[in-house]
């Protein structure tokens, strides 16, 4: 069944039929290659293994960008062989929900990475006390991806239609419709894409600034606090490093090319803007997403993590060496290995005590000694 709306458009008419191929075979090879390699390095790694939760949604952001290219693809360049693809009605919705499922997951799995990693750095009792595992990062997933297949069929149930749009090669929804419960849909799924974005933002700098201001605090007190020396000294190891990298790198790429999209959205439903040509960009951007993607678990995997590791290293180097030249201000302590042994001890016990607690050196010494 053709509906008149899917009269208009051609893919070829303003580029030859080699050219205009080219381009979504090479993005669709891109995706494909890109994915699946992301997804056997994070299966075998060991590194991911120590943190479960969080490979676990990134490996389902590898799945989600993998589905969304090999289904998505083939239907663009079905439709740059045969014009007439897309102007078929089923065809044409089956486009446009694969378009609307896959921006939404994809910041959705983004959105929950960053949440991971909060709860991890900034609320470390909830995360241990909901059990946040691989088990509860691979629900999650099952979650997203549910409520959002019935969010994205909503058009295809009679809410909105979906259009050919102008240039002929992709098919989304009807954002330029009066009727209300499609204005509606509209506007509902630019304000959910927003709030993913803005939250993913704003979680991202709360761990970011949680993680200066924990070093800010060492810095400023590194002997009379063991146990925040502790907790920063494992959460800037390689691992931890890593993660905040590969999620600050992923966002980063997630979002810029997203927005456009949500941007589009907007400005066809609230200022009736009607450009065609940032439409087609913005569809095309989005449409990079699934091959940068990869490549950031890829990349930031071994080469510069070595060297990031190489670096924390040679400045833990140089702040031994500082702490070496400190030693030998207090020759008489350091003389006396008995004594400087016992003062660490002390050192301990005291950080390990509550603050309402009083006892006298004896007592001190008693403790060290059992």
């Amino acid at each position: 069944m053709e509906r008149p709306n899917f009269t208009h458009g051609s893919p070829c008419k303003n580029e030859t039929h080699e050219t205009s191929i080219a381009l979504p075979i090479f993005m669709f090879a891109g995706g494909a290659v890109g994915n699946l390699i992301a997804i056997i390095v994070l299966s075998v790694s060991r590194q991911e293994r120590k943190s479960s939760a969080f490979y676990a949604l990134v490996r389902g952001l590898a799945v989600t960008d993998l589905l969304g290219t090999c289904l998505a693809s083939p239907v663009t360049i079905a439709n740059y062989l045969d014009c007439g693809v897309l102007r078929n009605e089923h065809a044409c919705n089956f486009l446009s929900f694969l378009l609307l499922f896959f921006s939404l997951a994809g910041l959705s799995v983004i959105c929950a990475m960053a949440a991971e990693r909060y709860l991890a750095i900034c609320c470390p009792y909830a995360y241990h006390r909901w059990r946040v595992d691989r088990g509860f990062a691979q629900k999650l997933l099952l979650f997203i991806y549910v409520s959002h297949v019935f969010f994205c069929c909503l058009p295809m149930m009679g809410t909105v239609r979906s259009d050919l749009q102008s240039s002929g090669t992709w098919c989304f929804i009807d954002w330029r419709t009066n009727n209300p419960p499609a204005a509606a849909y509209t506007i509902l799924y630019g304000v959910v894409s927003l709030l993913l974005i803005l939250g993913t933002i704003a979680l991202n700098l709360a761990v970011c600034g949680a993680l200066l201001l924990m070093r800010r605090r060492t810095a400023r007190r590194p002997v009379t606090r063991a146990s925040v020396r502790e907790r920063w000294r494992a959460l800037s190891s390689a691992a931890e490093t890593q993660m905040i990298a590969v999620l600050v790198m992923t966002s980063v790429v997630v979002l810029a090319c997203s927005a456009p999209l949500v941007v589009q959205v907007f400005a066809h439903r609230l200022m009736m803007k009607n450009d065609t040509n940032a439409d087609l960009a913005a569809i095309r951007i989005a449409s990079v997403n699934p091959i940068l993607d990869p490549w950031i678990y890829i990349l930031l995997r071994r080469s510069l993590f070595r060297r990031l590791l190489g670096s924390s290293r040679r400045g833990s180097s140089k702040r031994s060496m500082v702490s070496q030249s400190n030693v030998y201000m207090y020759p008489d302590v350091m003389r006396d290995n008995h004594v400087f042994t016992q003062l660490m001890c002390n050192a301990n016990v005291i950080t390990q005590l509550p603050s309402n607690v009083t006892f006298t050196p004896y007592d001190t010494e008693s403790l060290c000694q059992t």
